[in-house]
């Protein structure tokens, strides 16, 4: 009986489970699992929904909170407003996001000078990212992102380049950097995240042609995941983070909070 009653009483949470690569790849398979079900699901003529919850999502405009952290993506919107309420960025913004990545330099009060790079990830970008660091005359030594993402495939380029360059990356208030865009914050040698800014992850999109077999489509996404997952264990950040993107339906994204952004490494210090 004493034994019972010191079991009822006890209210000690355990401990969470810290972020590890072992537990990284298991995440990883289990989702790689779900993924390759759903694909062959459709092939079969089964066309499932993208959001296999409750069938809504946050809208937009609601404040990130720990636990309800999803919202609808939408790629084309410059400044998504659950960054904060009216959170105005220290950066000068374009008010349309350009068709593809726009670099520039500008200087931000805290940060001092910096490499501004804005608009989403298109193939190509690479080359002109580096086109644009060698017509200066001395480069600064941050970056500052301000993406919803793209081509996964350029973003981990340009993240290799960035990080052969040993400069930092950093997303400042009122900006974001979702969907490819962490895997070029990632490669910064220090990685500073405003918590009124927005770093956010969801599964990778494929446009898959109809004659291609399920089980080559599978076999792709699969290839994929595992260049993502080898590149961030490349830049020293805990590639147990793609779960919270694996689970993450396209057109939603996961938006990831401090503890997070700090336990993954994605973030080496996070800024007010």
């Amino acid at each position: 009986m004493p034994i019972e009653t010191a079991a009822r009483t006890d209210k000690t949470e355990p401990a969470r489970p810290p972020f590890t690569i072992r537990n990284g790849l298991r995440y990883a398979f289990i989702a790689q699992v779900a993924v390759a079900g759903i694909v062959l699901l459709v092939d079969l003529g089964d066309r499932l929904p993208t959001n296999l919850g409750d069938g809504t999502t946050t809208p937009l405009t609601a404040p990130v909170l720990p636990g309800d952290q999803v919202r609808r993506h939408d790629p084309d919107r410059a400044l998504p407003t659950f960054i904060g309420p009216s959170e105005a960025p220290t950066i000068t913004l374009p008010e349309d996001l350009p068709p593809q990545l726009s670099f520039s330099l500008q200087t931000e009060e805290d940060r001092g000078a910096l490499i501004v790079a804005t608009g989403p990830i298109e193939p190509g970008d690479a080359d002109r990212f580096d086109a644009f660091l060698e017509g200066l005359a001395e480069v600064p030594g941050q970056v500052a992102l301000h993406s919803p993402g793209g081509n996964v495939d350029e973003a981990l380029e340009i993240g290799r380049r960035l990080r052969a360059r040993d400069l930092s990356t950093t997303i400042l208030p009122g900006t974001i950097c979702l969907s490819a865009c962490p895997y070029i914050l990632a490669a910064g040698v220090e990685r500073a995240v405003s918590l009124r800014g927005s770093v956010g992850l969801h599964q990778h999109y494929y446009e898959t042609p109809g004659y291609l077999p399920a089980f080559l489509a599978v076999e792709d996404i699969q290839r994929s995941q595992g260049r993502a997952m080898e590149y961030l264990i490349e830049m020293g950040i805990d590639p147990g983070v793609m779960r919270f993107g694996l689970s993450t339906a396209p057109e939603d994204i996961y938006v990831l909070v401090e503890a997070e952004l700090i336990e993954s490494r994605i973030a080496t210090a996070t800024l007010p």
